[in-house]
């Protein structure tokens, strides 16, 4: 396999060796740069692993080319200015090197001139045969290559070059690296750190069904096509109507995994460091080491390499042994003293490069395993030595230890930014620093919380200390010193975090210059809520008093201003949407600020200008927040609002301003529009009445946005939801998700418009056009030159949403509005009346359009929220925060589509039970210590998901009496209340509590005593309670069959619950240039170019793995929509390729059973259809089938479609019976979730229909024919072609079964010797199926008919003048589905 994508290493957090020599050095961050070039070679291809150079990765000279059009992205390497001309030039020259290493066949290596020496010697690293060297030089003609040189820099080097790869002498530091090297090695095919959560590992099994790699089809083929050898039978719980849901086959057994030792224990010797005689002898260290064969030896790590020495556990003897085989590497020594070694060392390195690169890379990000087999705990020196040094991954190969992270986080913001190269640059390193400063911070959170760092305030109570570690700052999530008081205590310190961090990843994203924010990372861990954050320099010298210079401290009772500030905060309030507006400090003196009182200023040492806590970066939520003397609009109320929420730091979203915002736009636009006819209406009518203008104006939109008159400033938006929905809030709610723009950007208000809007309104409302343009002539010159009439319409409209401006749309908050404690000037308050005013119709548009829009797009099934996560995020995207969640389940309960929407209910009643279980979970583990940790966690899922009425929970005896003397001085732990009080909960009290925390929290009456009665009213499962509740509390369960519903035992045990994850929140950095191409060839596809829509996509690509690194959600979607244009574009083998990598990298990235994974899987199955590997697409299908149900149960429109497919799948290979089950299954959940009469009931019946006429029943084919033909002729009319497709099937079917019947007969009358004529039993061809699975996965529009498709064919001809022939006839049919389905992620 290719093993440049190694390099990648370099780049994700903390993995593997440290090849990287100064990570932090400037030099790393080039080469690092520099890595990432080659992932085009390596990603960017199939892999074609059959020359010589397997894992140079450069094999495909074509993808250099094909992919260089990267206007000198590979600048981004050298960071230098030259122009691009001259880098395309560069780019094409790849040029092939040989490499000579001691003791191995020289090969050939391709190389770009863009490349540093370090990728060559990441490469050796790598190599099979040269693996076990990591301390060496290369050399051309007898002169060593430095490091982080480029290569087009070396003088000589050319087409053909000798490179030499000589050993060179070790240091302590170097000797370090190469047993770790070493120990990875062993452990390169070992899942444990994936289970543990280390390192940046996490799971795939994708390999475990596709047996390998996909792309070698030619070895299987043969096999493939003959029917009679594919074994098709699916597991038994998987079929339609089982109840059974077992936890088992979440993590199928790898074969690969079974653990091939090669050596039993390699371990630091007690004999450390060397004595100095010794070292003068040139010993580093000493090694202990256990062969296979049970042989003990002792080893020297010298300068000259390793030897075998005479010490003993007990006696030191350095002197080397006899013999005593001096070797360069512990690979070559061990192989010579352990036969058994060298054996399983081969064979382990051969298994190591077979697999997908994708599935050994580190992802960027944690991910953990809410389910682990019993994982052996085996002696690793390496581990141990990382546990107790607070090194992170590199540190000990960083000059000056431990990394200064505030620098870091501010060094790369302040970057270059003005040309693509450098974007990438400075991108990828505020990527990099992001993803090792969350590692860095969840490390330390769980040290902090396990009461393994010292604090720094030790005199305070345990919750009131502060902690630094690894130069990072943590605080713990209460209110210490009643600094929240007034806003909810406890609560609101616990909801500051997160509003906090949503403050940092707004003002992130508008990246102004000179402004800068603290790197911050909030985890949940073991009940504690723990924000850490980069240090500003010399803050903890000073007092707060002094340091503040912006903002207030207080709450607003003293606030001070600086000009500097304003400056800054003014080129963030446009894109923020904040309001500049003055405040009155303690002595009554207005004072400007531009933006919430509590977000402070601080000017550090360095100069820097910080902002920090912006815990109120948007405006409040008055649906929770009740106010004295203010009323709501009456939708708010007619749902119960304001209610009395838990803190008062509730706020909007940042999707809703953005959503509210393009809404009232379009009513702007609207308005003017309407004024503007008027006034031309009235022109020609009569010229003199001047004044009615603006009656009849504001009677008509009146009628038009139900507004209150246009000049009231107090208008309010009722439920005029029409606009809105029509354009389904444009761009910002596309399916595309993990790529959502950032809407935030530098959007100017008015321009924030989708490019869908304009069209639909142009057309519904003369007039609009011309509004448009005096909107931006307005704009442009300040409304000079404009006559009063069209500024007076202008004003109206300004007036009539709410603008600050009076002379062009402009919509902003001031987040100071009923903060208390906060006091406006008395000048100001008709603004601030005006500000009310908005916040109140934000809250209205929230319950009035953004609630019923989510629902409705989930009717039309263009959301699909499959568990709790994909459901957050359908909430979120529209604005929708969770306390609405409560609201969102009753809109549902009382829609009349009820039924449609049974799937959406189930899932928000899963999400509500299990986030009020979260919260009791939270308290309940602050008062357990560590030594009952595993039992209290058991004894909470059983009184939360166990049938077992009395759940006892087991004290751990022995250790609570041994430790109750001394317990008052040890336990230091935050928190500590009676520690046994856990002990009490009863399953009863615990589901009572879940009642009233849904009463409380989110208004929403969950009626149940028990676990058993909530399973049977809402339909639920126990096993996805237990995921949900899991996931959300970083809970490690055994993996096995738990039995719930025992009455007579506890479902688990303590033995059951093998850890407790963080939980962790952080900042997302994007790859904004990659975003953009990504979203154009989006835009492209759609228009139906697919060809320029692959390129920019490719493009896009690339850029996401400069900045990224190679593993990373949107580089998921990314292939995902690559391959289904290589699909559509007929490159079925490259589809496949670029699917297989979305699938890994989806399990590995976002978790093996995540909704995303699901239908990755889904589409690799088709995919593997099309390539004739048809076992394997089973296989897929049945593992995407298991998951769903494990993951939302059987009930679930997405069901139906996985359904379909199978039965498809089943029916092409003449399973008929099996079939059946699953597509009667698909046509059941068809018919349920899209209505009885809808073309996907009409598809369904006609494919249940066509395996019946297969197996000759043809009275129960016609029967589903004929429903389909209704329900197509109702819906389409009898001209239409699907009309007409289905009534010649009935024909050709009643042909059949009359046949049939005659040929009965015959046999009956005459006996055995009728002549019989033979009957057409037709086994469905393969294309036939094909086509059919096509129709269902949306690749192709049905409602099109021949004539629209020839008409449409000839445009996109003409459009693009396509000289390849077959590229032409294809896009048409398969342009319109990809609005269907622009990237399927929720």
């Amino acid at each position: 396999m290719v093993s440049k994508t190694d390099d990648i290493p370099a780049s994700a957090p903390s993995c593997g060796p440290a090849e990287l020599a100064d990570e932090a050095g400037d030099g790393a961050r080039d080469a690092d740069a520099g890595s990432r070039t080659h992932l085009k070679e390596s990603c960017g291809c199939g892999h074609s692993a059959d020359t010589a150079m397997v894992n140079g990765g450069g094999t495909h000279e074509h993808t250099e080319e094909a992919e260089s059009k990267l206007d000198g992205h590979s600048e981004a390497n050298c960071g230098d200015e030259s122009n691009e001309q001259e880098v395309i030039v560069i780019q094409d020259t790849g040029f092939t090197v040989k490499i000579q290493s001691p003791g191995a066949e020289p090969f050939d290596l391709q190389v770009s001139p863009q490349e540093m020496v370090q990728e060559i010697h990441q490469v050796l690293i790598d190599r099979e045969d040269t693996c076990h060297r990591t301390c060496f030089s290369l050399q051309l003609d007898g002169n060593v290559l430095a490091n982080f040189a480029e290569l087009k820099s070396i003088e000589g080097l050319q087409e053909g070059s000798l490179l030499k790869v000589v050993e060179e002498p070790y240091t302590v530091r170097e000797a370090r690296i190469h047993v770790r090297h070493i120990r990875d090695l062993l452990k390169s095919l070992d899942p444990s750190d994936a289970y543990n959560g280390v390192d940046c590992n996490s799971l795939s099994f994708l390999s475990v069904f596709t047996d390998g790699d996909l792309g070698d089809s030619d070895k299987r083929k043969k096999k493939g096509s003959e029917l009679d050898q594919i074994d098709c039978t699916p597991p038994e719980h998987i079929l339609p109507g089982g109840k059974d849901r077992p936890l088992v086959p979440l993590q199928p057994q790898n074969k690969e995994w079974k653990p091939m030792q090669c050596l039993k224990v390699l371990t630091m010797s007690g004999w450390n460091p060397p004595p100095g005689n010794r070292k003068m002898h040139g010993d580093l260290m000493y090694l202990y080491m256990v062969t296979v064969e049970e042989r003990h030896v002792s080893v020297t790590a010298s300068t000259r390499g390793f030897y075998l020495n005479q010490s003993t556990t007990y006696t030191f003897n350095p002197k080397p042994a006899n013999p005593s085989f001096l070797c360069h590497s512990l690979v070559e020594l061990l192989s010579q003293i352990s036969p058994a070694f060298k054996k399983n060392f081969t064979t382990l390195q051969k298994k190591r490069v077979q697999r997908h690169p994708f599935e050994r890379i580190a992802t960027p990000f944690q991910v953990y395993s809410w389910t682990s087999p019993l994982v052996d705990h085996a002696m690793d020196c390496v581990r141990a030595e990382d546990a107790y040094t607070s090194r992170l991954g590199y540190e000990e190969h960083i000059p000056g230890q431990t990394r200064d992270w505030n620098e870091e986080l501010q060094t790369t913001r302040e970057l270059p930014r003005k040309n693509l190269p450098e974007r990438l640059l400075r991108e990828r390193a505020i990527f990099k620093v992001h993803s090792d400063f969350a590692a860095a911070a969840t490390r330390g959170a769980m040290a902090v919380i396990d009461g393994n760092v010292m604090a720094i305030n030790p005199g305070d109570e345990t919750h009131m200390q502060m902690f630094i570690w690894n130069n990072i700052f943590f605080s713990l999530g209460f209110d210490v010193r009643d600094h929240y008081r007034e806003l909810g205590g406890d609560a609101a310190a616990h909801a500051a975090p997160t509003n906090d961090l949503n403050g940092v990843r707004a003002y992130g994203a508008v990246d102004v210059e000179g402004l800068y924010t603290l790197g911050t990372v909030v985890v949940d861990y073991r009940g504690y809520r723990v924000t850490a954050q980069s240090i500003i320099p010399g803050i903890l010298e000073r007092e707060q008093e002094q340091s503040v210079i912006y903002g207030s401290i207080d709450f607003g009772k003293t606030v001070v201003s600086h000009g500097k500030y304003l400056e800054l905060l003014e080129k963030t309030s446009r894109p923020l949407k904040v309001q500049r507006h003055n405040v009155l400090n303690e002595k009554n003196d207005a004072v400007e600020l531009c933006s919430s009182v509590e977000c402070k200023g601080i000017i550090g040492n360095d100069g820097r200008h910080y902002i920090l806590d912006l815990l109120r970066t948007f405006p409040p939520d008055l649906n929770f927040l009740p106010v004295e003397g203010e009323e709501l609009p009456p939708e708010c109320q007619r749902q119960g609002f304001p209610r009395q929420h838990r803190h008062r730091l509730a706020c909007l979203r940042q999707e809703l301003i953005e959503a509210f915002v393009e809404h009232r736009y379009l009513l702007f636009m609207k308005m003017a529009a309407l004024q503007l006819m008027q006034q031309k209406a009235n022109k020609d009518a009569n010229k003199n009445e001047m004044p009615a203008i603006t009656q009849t104006s504001e009677t008509e939109t009146d009628a038009d946005a139900k507004q209150s008159t246009p000049s009231d400033s107090s208008a309010q938006v009722s439920t005029d939801c029409s606009v809105q929905t029509d354009n389904g809030l444009g761009a910002t709610e596309g399916d595309d998700k993990p790529l959502k723009a950032a809407t935030n950007g530098p959007l100017e208000n008015g321009d924030c418009k989708s490019p869908l809007e304009g069209k639909e309104l142009e057309e519904s409302i003369p007039g609009l056009a011309q509004a448009k343009e005096l909107a931006e002539t307005l704009v442009a010159d300040d409304g000079a030159g404009i006559d009063p009439k069209s500024r007076e319409v202008v004003l109206n409209a300004c007036k009539a949403v709410g603008s600050i401006s009076n002379t062009s749309f402009d919509i902003r908050f001031n987040p100071d509005i009923f903060s208390p404690g906060v006091r406006f000037p008395d000048d100001s308050a008709d603004d601030i009346q005006k500000q009310k005013q908005l916040l109140k119709d934000s809250a209205a548009f929230l319950v009035s359009c953004q609630i019923p829009s989510l629902v409705k797009d989930c009717l039309d099934h263009s959301a699909l929220p499959m568990d709790g996560a994909t459901l957050t995020e359908a909430l979120h995207q529209r604005g929708i925060n969770i306390r609405y969640l409560g609201n969102v389940l009753e809109f549902v309960d009382k829609t009349p589509a009820k039924d449609q929407l049974e799937h959406f209910y189930r899932i928000g009643i899963i999400e509500l039970i299990t986030r009020c279980a979260k919260h009791i979970f939270k308290t309940y583990l602050q008062g357990v210590e560590l030594s009952a940790l595993s039992a209290a966690v058991s004894h909470f899922l059983n009184c939360f998901l166990s049938s077992f009425a009395d759940a006892v929970a087991h004290l751990p005896p022995d250790e609570l009496v041994s430790r109750r003397k001394n317990r008052k001085r040890r336990n230091r732990v935050p928190g500590s209340g009676d520690n046994t009080a856990w002990a009490s909960l009863t399953p009863s009290e615990l589901w009572k509590n879940i009642a009233s925390e849904a009463q409380s929290y989110y208004h929403f009456t969950v009626q149940c005593e028990s676990v058993d009665q909530v399973v049977d009213k809402y339909g639920l499962q126990k096993i996805t309670l237990l995921r949900e509740i899991s996931v959300k509390a970083g809970i490690q369960i055994l993996i096995k069959e738990y039995n719930f519903d025992s009455r007579h035992k506890p479902t688990f045990t303590e033995e059951d619950i093998l850890n407790i994850f963080p939980v962790v929140k952080h900042v997302n950095p994007k790859a904004s240039d990659a975003f953009h191409f990504f979203q154009s060839g989006q835009a492209k596809v759609q228009q139906g170019f697919l060809k320029e829509g692959c390129e920019l996509i490719n493009e896009a690509l690339n850029l996401f793995n400069n900045v990224y690194g190679a593993m990373h959600v949107e580089i998921c979607a990314c292939l995902h929509l690559l391959a289904r244009l290589n699909y559509i574009m007929g490159d079925h083998a490259e589809a496949l390729s670029n699917q297989q990598k979305a699938v890994l990298m989806s399990e590995r990235v976002l978790g093996i059973e995540h909704p995303n994974t699901i239908q990755e899987y889904m589409h690799l199955a088709l995919y593997c259809f099309a390539n004739g590997q048809l076992s394997t697409a089973l296989k897929l299908l049945y593992r995407a089938r298991y998951l769903m149900l494990l993951v939302c149960g059987e009930d679930h429109p997405e069901m139906a479609l996985l359904d379909s497919n199978i039965g498809l799948v089943l029916h092409g290979v003449m399973e008929y019976d099996l079939s059946l089950r699953f597509l009667e299954s698909a046509l059941a959940n068809n018919s349920k979730y899209h209505g009885a009469r809808s073309l996907k009931v009409a598809l369904s019946h006609h494919l249940v229909a066509r395996v019946y006429e297969s197996k000759a029943e043809f009275r129960s084919a016609l029967q589903h024919e004929k429903e389909g033909y209704t329900i197509y002729k109702n819906q389409m009319g009898e001209a239409h072609e699907k009309t007409k497709e289905s009534s010649e099937y009935l024909k050709y079917l009643t042909q059949q079964a009359v046949a049939l019947q005659r040929t009965m007969n015959e046999i009956y009358k005459n006996g055995s010797s009728a002549s019989i004529m033979p009957l057409k039993f037709t086994a469905p061809s393969m294309a036939n199926i094909l086509e059919q699975l096509n129709i269902i996965n949306g690749i192709i529009f049905i409602p099109l008919s021949q004539k629209d498709l020839e008409s449409l064919k000839a445009e996109v001809q003409r459009r693009q003048q396509l000289q390849d022939p077959e590229k032409g006839e294809q896009p048409t049919q398969d342009s319109p589905p990809e609005l269907e389905d622009k990237i399927p992620v929720d």
